[in-house]
């Protein structure tokens, strides 16, 4: 039982590009809402070996990015199926990635950048260890939209 992470397959890929739609303003992660995270999100070889599925009893729950910043750093985008947001379930979700992260690459420092609106997430991201280090405004979806950096520093006892 538990969470299960693999390559993210095409098959994966298309159907979260095509089917996870959300609601009201978390719709700005629609994978379709920009054309140009649509097409390198649906290229393989784009994803290389950095993004991954993760599965619960075999149904695709998420899914998960991984970039090596530097030889201590992790930088992690995420996405939940859009049915599962907002019932409860983040913190196993998100604690699975952090574990997968940990057991996989042994990173310092875990980062990740949320849409400064989704104070869901950034509650969540908090309550997970991470601590806010900067803002910043990007260009996504047709206009420009402020981010919060985040940080998560490995636990003093795992040094």
């Amino acid at each position: 039982m538990g969470y299960q992470f693999a390559l993210l397959s095409q098959d994966q890929a298309e159907t979260i590009a095509y089917t996870w739609h959300y609601d009201d303003d978390y719709a700005f992660y629609d994978m379709e809402a920009d054309q140009d995270d649509l097409a390198e999100f649906l290229d393989a070889n784009q994803r290389g070996q950095s993004v991954f599925a993760i599965t619960h009893d075999a149904e695709l729950i998420g899914f998960v990015s991984v970039t090596q910043s530097d030889d201590e750093t992790i930088d992690i985008g995420l996405g939940m199926k859009p049915d599962l947001t907002g019932k409860g379930g983040g913190r196993a979700f998100l604690t699975s990635i952090l574990n997968f992260i940990e057991a996989t690459y042994a990173p310092r420092r875990v980062t990740l950048a949320v849409a400064a609106f989704n104070e869901r997430a950034i509650r969540l991201y908090a309550a997970c260890g991470f601590r806010q280090t900067g803002s910043f405004q990007q260009p996504t979806n047709g206009s420009v939209y402020d981010f919060v950096r985040m940080e998560r520093k490995e636990s003093p006892q795992n040094l």
